[in-house]
């Protein structure tokens, strides 16, 4: 019987498991399954802690609900019954010290239309003429490779990308927006610019789908994101679960494949790597992949949770949160107002705030060398400069995602292509799987361990 081991026990290699599964049953195939995890419990950065009436997600706070195969692994778990969706609201950008909504009628800060252009309290006169020459600039020149930031500037203008778009964008895909291509953001924006000859325009015509989108559009579960884990786990009694194991190598022998962890080796037929780049570079050890494998960067976060024995209705009316833009007092980057936005993280109501601090941060080097308590520090002066609100927290939760938030730059497609076809001709049967190559957000994932677990049935047969 052959044997395939998945390394990696967050959401992509417990879908590529759970699919697998499936279609051995589908198939009548017989395998032995082996799940290896780091940790002691399964999420990698989906894992959610509970204190003092909070629900607090460490890492992910949420899913997007439309993004293929989401509900279907939901329904596909009998978990429906179990989810939960966002409220919706205004969201902020704060700037010059004070809160400004992000217009309506906007889709990641870019205008959908003229009104929503002209209703922006964020762009002066100037910079909203400027961003209308939109309406009769031809692209001659940029694709889907070419810099979304590079893109939109040359068409809205400086001052809407610096001030409206740039805030919320990179708060999105963590990085620099003149080193993220198209491609890997908002590809339909060179569509929309090609066939409508202008991007608002083109958000115009196809503006239903993203305001039908925009109510209700992410989704959690009564008992927060780490329950899906937990019932992802439960439907997997034929896998052979290794947690709390850490692999240091994987080499070929004798055409499968020797998986050492230590006090141990395993052998496999099949192996599927769903962990970070960086450990890919260290358990392979290959010198020919590792130029290649190097030009996969990485971004960095620590996140606060601040809970208060103060009601939630302190907070702006129907607001879920905000983003920084320039000239503010505040230092962090972001902050989601999460008992507003997902009224199940707090049971009795209270006030629960998560502030983010990201790598593009001016003062983050200073950050990450500071301990727990400074930064509850920092975070408690940004709470009270941003709400208002000076009292003690009740709860507090510091999360650090130190180099292991990947990032999209201009060089990713390029090395992804390199990199699956150097392992096709000298690693049969090893697959690469996860956000460090297949696409970032929960959703991406789990469509990705399905794209996987049909790759090893294929490997199998």
């Amino acid at each position: 019987m052959k044997t395939v081991v998945v390394v990696g026990g967050g959401i992509t290699g417990l879908c590529t498991m759970h699919y697998v599964k499936r279609q051995m049953q589908e198939k009548g195939i017989e395998a032995k399954l082996i799940l290896i995890e780091r940790n002691e419990y399964l999420g990698g950065k989906i894992h959610s802690a509970y204190e003092g009436g909070f629900i607090m997600e460490t890492g992910a706070d949420s899913i997007v609900a439309r993004h293929p195969g989401v509900l279907e692994l939901v329904k596909e778990l009998d978990f429906e019954s179990e989810l939960v969706y966002n409220e919706t609201g205004i969201s902020y950008i704060h700037t010059n010290n004070e809160l400004h909504a992000i217009p309506a009628g906007s889709t990641f800060g870019i205008p959908m239309s003229i009104d929503s252009l002209q209703a922006s309290t964020l762009i002066s006169e100037e910079g909203k003429k400027r961003a209308l020459k939109d309406l009769e600039m031809p692209n001659t020149g940029f694709t889907k490779e070419s810099s979304i930031g590079e893109f939109l500037e040359y068409f809205l203008g400086e001052e809407i990308v610096r001030k409206q778009i740039a805030p919320v964008l990179a708060g999105v895909y963590s990085g620099d927006l003149y080193q993220l291509s198209l491609t890997s953001t908002l590809p339909y924006l060179v569509d929309y610019k090609n066939e409508y000859g202008s991007i608002i325009k083109g958000f115009e015509a196809n503006r239903e789908q993203f305001e039908k989108a925009a109510n209700k559009k992410f989704i959690s579960f009564r008992n927060g994101l780490s329950a899906l884990i937990d019932q992802l786990e439960a439907n997997l009694p034929e896998v052979n679960f290794m947690k709390n194991t850490e692999i240091h190598s994987v080499m070929k022998e004798d055409g499968r494949y020797k998986i050492d962890i230590g006090n141990e080796t395993v052998l496999a037929d099949v192996v599927v790597l769903a962990v970070p780049n960086a450990t890919v570079q260290k358990v392979l050890a290959d010198e020919q992949l590792e130029a290649n494998l190097k030009r996969f960067t990485t971004a960095s976060a620590i996140t606060l949770y601040l809970g208060f024995d103060v009601p939630d209705s302190v907070l702006p009316a129907d607001g879920t949160g905000f983003i920084v833009s320039h000239n503010s007092d505040l230092v962090c980057d972001a902050s989601t107002w999460a008992s507003r936005k997902w009224k199940h993280t707090s049971h009795d109501g209270n006030l629960l705030v998560r502030l983010f601090y990201k790598n593009v941060n001016p003062r983050y080097e200073e950050l990450a060398a500071m301990t727990d308590q400074e930064l509850l520090e920092v975070a408690r002066n940004d709470v009270k400069v941003s709400l208002g609100i000076d009292d003690e927290p009740t709860v507090v939760n510091v999360a650090k995602w130190i180099d292991q938030m990947p990032r999209y730059d201009l060089a990713h497609n390029e090395a992804l292509s390199v990199l699956v076809k150097d392992l096709e001709e000298n690693y049969p049967n090893l697959l690469l799987a996860g956000c460090s190559y297949f696409g970032v957000g929960i959703g991406a994932c789990i469509q990705n361990g399905k794209k996987t677990a049909e790759r090893v049935l294929a490997a199998l047969q």
